[in-house]
């Protein structure tokens, strides 16, 4: 539904993107994710036509984005992270004036607009001027004026921005909805919404892709930190730890009462420790009350990401 090949965009003689490359299929919901400054606005800024690549291609729902770019538009909604809302408007009279601009037909405008506002859970602000509504309102109008036309594609930048927990709820159970119908690239700075939200995960850092993966292949299923929960000496238990192969760091909190302490160990992401953690705990004599994986959240893998193309 959106192919992506080696875009490349240059301002004068900064680059701010180079061969970006990815791929969206039809009804799933992307996360895309970087730091401040990485690329993403220029490139979903590109997919909706607002200004074209310096070389590369993009696809949009079988169209080219550069040469047939109007017909991009029609199968796309966007929503910019600043809200496209006329202030001084009731909410569905902007509602009503960007569904003509989108080329809906005047005897269904009515309908179309009627559906945003339901399931954007606007109908009973349907008369409210917007200036007067607060941000989260308007965050969903915008989120509404995306959904006109009923598009293919939705892009969406920061959705959930300015919202109360229950209204950030309801939108994520609107977004997630979309699976399987609507191919969706979302990105956002919060990263548990977009590990709750998205099947894959696209990170782009310094102007290109670092990493395009479901968030459970990124973390490898495999962990890079184990904790132990171990009744004994804590200085023994953490030397001896310690000389086990692959073993990189050692956290520990000491509960001086009951004489138990727990562990956090890092060690490099492949590595396979646990066997060698029990044995040698079992073997000084020491109970073993608990010891669990720690799973990187997207959170750390993103980080780790970043931190090593810096």
């Amino acid at each position: 539904m959106i192919e992506v090949k080696n875009l490349t965009k240059q301002f004068g003689p900064i680059t701010a993107i180079r061969d970006v490359s990815f791929h969206v299929k039809k009804g799933e919901i992307l996360g895309f994710l970087g730091p401040n400054g990485a690329g993403k606005t220029t490139t979903i800024r590109i997919l909706t036509g607002l200004f074209p690549a310096t070389s590369g291609s993009a696809h949009v729902a079988g169209f080219d984005v550069f040469d047939e770019s109007i017909e991009v538009r029609r199968r796309l909604g966007y929503l910019p992270e600043n809200v496209p809302v006329y202030n001084e408007m009731p909410v569905t009279a902007y509602l009503k004036f960007a569904a003509s601009i989108k080329g809906i037909a005047a005897r269904n405008i009515t309908k179309e607009v009627a559906k945003v506002l339901d399931q954007c859970g606007l109908t009973q602000v349907g008369n409210r001027i917007i200036a007067n509504l607060s941000k989260g309102f308007r965050q969903r109008i915008g989120i509404a004026q995306a959904m006109l036309f009923d598009p293919q594609v939705l892009i969406l930048d920061e959705p959930t921005i300015g919202l109360d927990p229950k209204q950030v709820t309801e939108i994520r159970k609107l977004i997630m909805g979309f699976a399987g119908e609507k191919t969706v690239i979302l990105s956002s700075h919060i990263l548990p919404e977009v590990s709750m939200m998205c099947g894959r995960v696209a990170i782009i850092n310094n102007g290109h892709i670092v990493a395009v993966d479901t968030p459970e292949r990124l973390a490898g299923r495999r962990a890079s930190k184990v904790f132990l929960e171990i009744k004994g000496p804590e200085a023994e238990i953490t030397s001896r730890l310690g000389t086990i192969p692959g073993v990189r760091s050692i956290y520990s909190e000491f509960d001086q009462e009951t004489g138990i302490g727990r562990y956090t160990v890092e060690t490099p992401e492949e590595t396979k420790i646990r066997d060698s953690l029990s044995r040698s705990v079992v073997t000084a004599g020491w109970p073993l009350l608990e010891m669990r994986t720690i799973r990187p959240t997207l959170e750390d893998i993103f980080l780790r990401l970043v931190t090593r193309e810096r």
